[in-house]
């Protein structure tokens, strides 16, 4: 909805949560792991009538890779001068379901990832958490720095304790989509 109406959702969210009795949490590019991601849709199977909240709210959160899939998209379309899908290089900052973890399971960042290999951009993947990639073809494991020097998109999936400790020049010259708010 922020999205649609040009609002600032880091920004609404942080005023929101100045009130005393407000915690509203960040939200990011869909929600992975066992529990959430997947033990819903047995409840949601045993009752639908009476769990039609919770089936909206799963088919919301699993929609929202597709939904930065089309930022990506979008973005590297508007990088203009000749640039090609395959021209670019999106360096994919963490694969993780949630930050400070290496637990893949689910996780809507490496649907993206996947996505993004697959319709044929050039993709490379860092996560300090993450010792090698499982499932993923025609795509390198690369450190913050050779990401850096590569990448002309950086699109920040997981807000790994590592990421935010970074400089906000350290994110300088490249075109940055922040699906999780790490930088607002």
């Amino acid at each position: 909805v922020c999205d649609k109406l040009g609002i600032n959702v880091w920004e609404l969210i942080r005023l929101a949560n100045r009130h005393p009795r407000v915690n509203i949490l960040q939200p990011g590019p869909g929600v992975g792991g066992h529990c959430i991601a997947v033990d819903p849709w047995f409840i949601v199977s045993a009752a639908p009538e009476e769990t039609k909240l919770i089936s909206t709210a799963r088919h919301v959160n699993d929609a929202k890779p597709e939904w930065v899939l089309n930022k990506v998209r979008e973005t590297v379309a508007k990088l203009g001068n000749g640039i090609t899908r395959s021209d670019v290089t999106v360096a994919c900052y963490g694969v993780t379901f949630k930050p400070d973890i290496d637990d893949v399971r689910e996780s809507p960042a490496m649907k993206i990832v996947q996505a993004l290999a697959a319709e044929g951009v050039r993709v490379i993947v860092v996560d300090p958490h993450v010792a090698q990639l499982p499932q993923l073809k025609n795509v390198s494991l690369v450190s913050f720095e050779e990401a850096g020097k590569v990448a002309q998109v950086a699109l920040i999936l997981v807000g790994h304790k590592a990421f935010r400790e970074k400089s906000r020049e350290s994110w300088a010259g490249k075109t940055v989509i922040d699906a999780c708010g790490l930088l607002a």
